[in-house]
């Protein structure tokens, strides 16, 4: 789990991913000649601070975003939103901006305002998010940003068996979305790929339990073509992959962008659940995320 924690740590907010984006990148270039297929990396102005890897021929891409919730620095110490985070008072929320590094709390003013306490006033515009605090159990691991933290270690170790197949990191999901428009447009304009698998983190709930292995969304904010999703279902069946069935009618994620883009890729949200949902003590239970991982290696292979 370490690279797990190395990524939790990192600061990038929709909007900011520029760290992640770097710190994938120099990982792929350091790991990628120990991995069965070389991947063709696509980086650059053209994709922003996205990445995109092409593994031999693809049929399927695994979106994954690099970005997580966060604040920005108003004016007068208010903070607003970036995604949605949860909010409570004496959050330790950490960023920096030209006058140095910052670790600051989280207020709840009595109008109900968001604003920080700290030694000094903050930059306006500046980045804030929650600080890190990774913990490790037999069963669990606990931190900030799990969605999507482990989202994109899942791509990546993926990546280390993948034959054939498009790997997308993605920016601003957390903020509604906006660049898994072009790189769907990148990858069936070049590539021809019409399917799509969205590596993230769901909800813990009463029908979704930790544990129980990795969920498959029939649906959310976002439908899904059910043929699509029948398919992936019988490829978990046939293998004997532990797995749990989701259905929701709010949340959304790089999947809602790929309905919504004007090319036909079917898509489906995979992804283990996590407990306290957009807090710095989100939970996955370790069965789900090695069924998360299995479970996406062999849809890479037979879809």
């Amino acid at each position: 789990m370490q690279l797990l924690e190395k990524m939790c740590g990192i600061q990038a907010p929709s909007g900011n991913e520029a760290s992640m984006k770097e710190f994938v990148l120099e990982y792929i270039k350091k790991n990628k000649s120990k991995w069965v297929n070389k991947p063709k990396i696509y980086e650059g102005e053209d994709f922003q601070d996205c990445i995109v890897l092409v593994f031999g021929k693809p049929r399927t891409a695994i979106f994954a975003h690099l970005d997580s919730i966060g604040f920005t620095v108003r004016y007068g110490k208010e903070l607003i939103k970036i995604g949605g985070p949860r909010t409570e008072n004496g959050y330790k929320l950490v960023g920096q901006d030209s006058k140095g590094k910052i670790e600051c709390t989280l207020q709840i003013t009595k109008d109900n305002k968001l604003s920080y306490e700290y030694n000094r006033s903050i930059e306006r515009g500046t980045m804030l998010t929650f600080k890190s605090d990774f913990r490790e159990t037999k069963d669990y691991v606990q931190c900030c940003y799990m969605d999507n933290r482990l989202g994109v270690w899942n791509a990546l170790k993926v990546a280390e068996t993948l034959k054939n197949g498009i790997i997308a990191f993605s920016c601003w999901e957390e903020q509604g979305g906006g660049s898994v428009e072009y790189l769907a447009r990148f990858m069936y304009e070049k590539y021809q790929v019409r399917q799509a698998l969205v590596s993230d983190i769901t909800w813990v709930t009463e029908g979704v339990k930790p544990g129980k292995g990795v969920a498959i969304s029939l649906r959310d904010s976002g439908l899904p073509r059910r043929s699509y999703v029948n398919k992936i279902i019988a490829i978990a069946d046939k293998y004997k992959l532990s797995y749990q069935l989701e259905v929701e009618g709010s949340g959304g994620s790089d999947g809602n962008s790929l309905q919504r883009s004007p090319y036909p890729i079917d898509w489906c949200f995979i992804g283990a659940a996590e407990d306290q949902v957009h807090s710095p003590d989100e939970k996955v239970h370790k069965k789900d995320i090695e069924s998360m991982r299995k479970l996406y290696q062999v849809l890479m292979k037979n879809l």
